[in-house]
């Protein structure tokens, strides 16, 4: 199958008039950023923390064993202060040393938990591998239309009781001409999986009673149709809950096609599973009302 082009990211939306946050949110932004991005503020933290009380030390001086204007002594010493390690060679020897030592001491043991239950919490926090197929499809299905996508854990382990959502967004006006963005959940076939590991094919039968019933390539792409794909779950290692989600725009949605097999049986009976196509798709044939079949190459258009 070849290569997807990149497409342009949607446009971002604009917020007005929303309250500013400031700091409230900085714990969440710190468990949300990667792991260097986060040992990289903790670190920059802890130098411009040190270099504050170092101007300080700097500016009443007091310091025994420092150079007289050093801000480089001054670092050391607030370092040695702050991480408590004390060589001996520089220590306080004024009233206002003294003092500045007292408070730097007392921001340490505040600096030092607070980092490290940041680090515990970020560590702690389950993050989920879960890997959704590149695109959804619609292919007949028992002679019925079914829209398909497919999930699975790239860990290797089990995700228990795990529940997946599909939910339609479409662009829709009123009677009164007010044009907004509605809902709609779609049933699935099956919605929950009692042990989920590499792969499961979630599907939807497009029947009368669906949203999805009666469109078309062009009409899905027209009223600005998305398909959002939420999966919760236990991680069976951790015992802690993962979420996952995917969003498939009307571009990403392949008519006249199902996923391929990744599950095959070798000579001695052994199961194989390929995960090497799990993003692969296949055309199916059209029957009576589905007259779409995928060929090679649309995803690219």
């Amino acid at each position: 199958m070849p290569m997807a082009r990149p497409r342009p990211p949607p446009p971002e939306i604009t917020v007005i008039g929303a309250p500013r946050t400031r700091l409230r949110d900085a714990y969440h932004q710190f468990l949300r950023v990667g792991w260097t991005a986060a040992i990289a503020a903790i670190v920059g933290s802890y130098l411009a923390l040190n270099a504050v009380f170092a101007l300080a030390y700097r500016a009443i001086g007091g310091v025994a064993g420092a150079r007289a204007g050093s801000f480089f002594d001054a670092f050391c010493f607030s370092v040695q202060t702050m991480g408590t390690i004390g060589y001996g060679a520089m220590y306080p020897a004024s009233a206002a040393a003294n003092a500045v030592m007292i408070a730097e001491s007392v921001t340490s043991l505040v600096v030092t938990a607070l980092a490290t239950g940041l680090i515990f919490a970020k560590f702690s926090r389950s993050a989920a591998r879960v890997v959704f197929s590149k695109n959804a499809v619609i292919g007949p299905m028992n002679g019925v239309p079914t829209l398909s996508l497919r999930v699975g854990n790239e860990r290797g382990n089990l995700i228990l009781e795990a529940t997946i959502r599909i939910t339609l967004t479409r662009t829709e006006k009123t009677s009164e001409g007010v044009v907004f963005y509605k809902l709609y959940d779609l049933r699935l076939v099956r919605e929950r999986s009692p042990q989920m590991r590499r792969s499961w094919n979630v599907m939807h039968r497009i029947d009368a009673d669906s949203a999805l019933f009666g469109e078309t390539p062009e009409s899905i792409i027209r009223d600005e149709i998305e398909i959002i794909a939420t999966l919760v779950g236990t991680d069976d290692t951790s015992l802690q809950p993962v979420y996952a989600r995917k969003q498939y725009e009307g571009a990403d949605i392949l008519w006249g096609a199902r996923h391929a097999d990744i599950l095959s049986e070798d000579k001695d009976g052994t199961i194989v599973l390929d995960v090497r196509r799990f993003h692969d798709v296949v055309p199916t044939q059209p029957v009576d009302g589905f007259p779409y079949r995928y060929t090679p190459g649309d995803a690219d258009a």
